[in-house]
């Protein structure tokens, strides 16, 4: 969507809102109108828990398997998207929102982005790669010009510790 449409739809989608609200308030009358949006938006938030929960789950079990789970994470962007719809007052919102519950209709969105999107993995290292743990820079049996970080300054505890009145690092202007 091209970033000229933003503007006009905070302006279309509230004056759209209210057209509808006035069309229905006319058909029904304000007290269920009024009950309608409460309800969508109470209805909204159980579905969003539900499904978030199952795709939550569907999550940890394509990472636990080390797999990339790109479909479940825009499933899960789109499902946000449809809990901010469902909490924002209005029939069109609402249905926009209900709409994305439906996961044929997330799965069009996915086959939509898929080839739009790349994905980055990044990933945190564990023991053995580099950082904390046996061969990373902290692992004390590699010699110092093995480690990441240049050369290794080796303090004993006369060294360190507060700055000595001789030092020449001392800050003359503290006591």
């Amino acid at each position: 969507m091209p970033l000229g449409l933003i503007p006009f739809m905070f302006l279309a989608v509230p004056i759209l809102e209210i057209t509808v609200f006035i069309l229905v308030g006319n058909q029904i009358g304000l007290f269920p109108t009024l009950g309608m949006i409460l309800v969508t938006a109470v209805l909204g938030t159980l579905l969003l828990r539900h499904q978030g929960l199952q795709l939550f789950s569907e999550i940890k079990a394509k990472t636990e398997a080390g797999e990339v789970p790109g479909r479940q994470l825009v499933h899960g962007v789109l499902l946000l998207v449809a809990g901010i719809f469902l909490l924002t007052p209005g029939f069109v919102t609402d249905s926009c929102g209900f709409l994305l519950f439906v996961p044929a209709i997330r799965d069009a969105v996915w086959r939509f982005l898929k080839d739009r999107v790349s994905m980055k993995v990044m990933t945190q290292p564990s023991a053995g790669q580099a950082g904390v743990g046996p061969g990373g820079p902290f692992d004390r049996d590699d010699p110092p010009s093995s480690r990441a970080g240049g050369p290794t300054i080796d303090l004993d505890e006369t060294e360190f510790g507060p700055a000595k009145p001789d030092s020449p690092w001392r800050d003359p202007d503290r006591p």
